[in-house]
């Protein structure tokens, strides 16, 4: 972040899952180039980067899937709250009195909402591009139902309405299953049943949530590339004074 944005009465905190990832997607040039054009407020951008044990560290904390992967999410959970986050206020040195927002990609995006979403009294903002919400308890030959997805389940029984925003983004090449026969990709399914879960909770459209679906989006990094400077012009707009 230019040094010269510190001074500024507002700062953010964006924290990123897969944070090897941004580099190629030219994270720092489009924060500079959103600076330039005096669209978001400034924000320190924290990139996580994802270890070898990522498919178990991430997840659902406490929650299983049906290959019994995120085993040690909730201590992936324990680590962003207690250590890495004090660690951070201490290195910044300047009071983060902004929002904080957590985001990811793919099982990176699950794990940051569902961090978030257990620590509103923490985090403000979730941003989820492609998004695992198919993460389930059962395998599809197992007699899987909607219902064993394990993201829209723990919205549902979750009491009370976190405050929370959120920006959910599929690309409409982000796979090929279908597992319904419906003619629309599970990924955008889900995302789609993702928000219909937070519409039930309170939540509403566009003021609490933003949906993106990319023409020719893919599963892929220059996707979340391509589509990252518009969750940070969403999450962090520079507010107008008159």
């Amino acid at each position: 972040m230019p040094e010269n944005l510190l001074g500024n009465e507002v700062l953010h905190l964006l924290l990123v899952n897969d944070g090897q990832d941004l580099a190629q997607m030219q994270l720092e040039e489009s924060l500079k180039s959103l600076y330039a054009k005096w669209l978001i407020e400034p924000v320190v951008a924290v990139g996580i980067k994802a270890g070898e044990d990522r498919l178990q560290e991430y997840g659902v904390a406490n929650q299983l899937d049906f290959k019994k992967r995120g085993s040690k999410s909730h201590l992936y959970t324990d680590f962003v709250l207690n250590e890495l986050l004090p660690f951070l206020q201490k290195e910044i040195g300047k009071p983060i009195n902004g929002k904080k927002a957590f985001a990811g990609f793919s099982l990176g995006g699950l794990t940051a909402f569902d961090v978030a979403w257990n620590h509103s009294d923490i985090f403000d903002v979730v941003g989820v591009f492609s998004g695992s919400f198919w993460w389930r308890r059962k395998d599809l030959s197992e007699g899987y139902t909607d219902s064993d997805r394990i993201l829209h389940q723990m919205i549902a029984d979750s009491k009370g309405k976190p405050n929370l925003k959120f920006w959910l983004m599929t690309g409409t090449e982000d796979e090929k299953a279908d597992r319904n026969q419906n003619f629309i990709i599970d990924s955008i399914d889900d995302t789609i049943d993702v928000i219909k879960e937070l519409v039930k909770k309170g939540y509403q459209r566009p003021d609490d949530i933003f949906y993106y679906e990319m023409v020719g989006g893919k599963h892929d990094v220059p996707t979340w590339g391509r589509a990252f400077p518009k969750f940070l012009e969403w999450a962090f707009a520079k507010r107008t004074s008159f």
